[in-house]
């Protein structure tokens, strides 16, 4: 089973809204034949705590529009690394420390990378 076309719909617009937003090595994974709580997770970093909270504002409001609700919302306060769970899709924002330490691409690389659009730009400092 592979990620659901919602889940890649979701994928793609949270990934969207990041790059609006200067995020920095966006990718996405399709994880549902490891994990069976979600299809897809999307992974994103940031400079600065301003920064991780200004793309994870930015990812909220766009996926309200597309009727998207988080059903929960973890680490806003520190702002060095925000889950934002969509059920079919994980959002992880993460300030470019945290993201080194903890390399979740790693710990996924054996699950399939999700395409994202040309317009997704995974912008450099």
């Amino acid at each position: 089973m592979s990620a659901t076309d919602h889940a890649i719909e979701l994928v793609v617009a949270a990934a969207r809204a990041a790059s609006d937003k200067l995020a920095q090595q966006i990718i996405a994974f399709d994880v549902s034949e490891q994990l069976a709580i979600t299809d897809a997770f999307v992974l994103a970093s940031a400079t600065n705590e301003r920064q991780v909270k200004s793309i994870v504002d930015e990812i909220e409001d766009k996926l309200r529009e597309i009727g998207a609700k988080p059903i929960r919302r973890e680490g806003q306060r520190d702002g060095r690394w925000v889950l934002i769970d969509y059920g079919d899709v994980v959002v992880h924002v993460q300030h470019e420390e945290e993201r080194q330490f903890y390399a979740l691409e790693r710990l996924w690389r054996d699950c399939p990378s999700i395409s994202l659009p040309p317009d997704v730009v995974s912008h450099q400092r």
